[in-house]
């Protein structure tokens, strides 16, 4: 039976296991993995280190078209390495200070709208996973598998603390928590683009899953979906 190459958007709140689970689901399906909240995160590193005013436009515009963002695949990590302009800023993007000013950032309608048009650019040829805030609803309304992952609060933060203690970074998990808090209500409350679960999309509590109980569900709702493209007949 004919498998057809299909776009799989997975959207849901930080530290859910989102990017983990996306990554995982492009490996087992010899699929290509695109981390849109790198890019984001790369484009505020970028307004940080050249102190770019967030309310001055033409300082935006400027910024953004000085901006090229590109994902290497590293064969010693077997991940895709963020390039910004070139450089390696892989690890650099995940710091504090960086998750402290992404959503802000992310809220700029011309940020949303470079980024939105490298991303779509990026899905052409489908056979692609991509996961972010406004995949399902805004990237890509036609992903034939839209997910929506969430989770409990603390336990997205103990998560979030887990991972960076392995980046040998030491942050107190209120201090993780007020941030996951605060990106949450800014991104969920913003004008363009906000995160919302699409109307279509499949909704996955992590909370008490591990993260290969999550890339079977998403592996085998994938399977179904590239089944009914190729063979419309089919019943989803």
């Amino acid at each position: 039976m004919d498998i057809r190459k299909i776009i799989i958007a997975i959207d849901g709140y930080s530290s859910c296991g989102k990017s983990t689970t996306a990554k995982k689901v492009a490996a087992r399906l010899g699929y290509g993995y695109i981390d849109t909240g790198a890019m984001y995160r790369a484009v505020t590193l970028f307004f940080l280190e050249n102190k770019i005013s967030l309310t001055n436009p033409k300082e935006i515009s400027k910024a953004l078209s000085q901006i090229q963002i590109s994902f290497n695949h590293n064969p010693r990590t077997a991940e895709n390495e963020v390039f910004l302009n070139g450089v390696n800023v892989e690890k650099e993007i995940r710091k504090m200070y960086v998750s402290d000013q992404v959503s802000e950032v992310s809220t700029l309608v011309d940020v949303r709208h470079a980024m939105v048009a490298q991303q779509q650019k990026m899905g052409k040829k489908k056979g692609i996973v991509m996961d972010g805030r406004d995949i399902g609803t805004r990237v890509f309304p036609e992903a034939e598998l839209k997910l929506f992952m969430t989770a409990d609060l603390h336990l997205r933060a103990v998560r979030r603390q887990q991972e960076l203690l392995m980046k040998n970074q030491l942050v107190n998990l209120d201090e993780i928590q007020h941030n996951l808090e605060h990106r949450d209500r800014i991104d969920s409350s913003r004008t363009e683009s906000p995160l919302r679960k699409a109307e279509d999309a499949v909704e996955i509590d992590t909370s008490y899953i591990t993260i290969e109980e999550q890339v079977d569900i998403v592996v085998e709702h994938a399977t179904s979906r590239m089944l009914f493209a190729a063979n419309p007949v089919l019943k989803d």
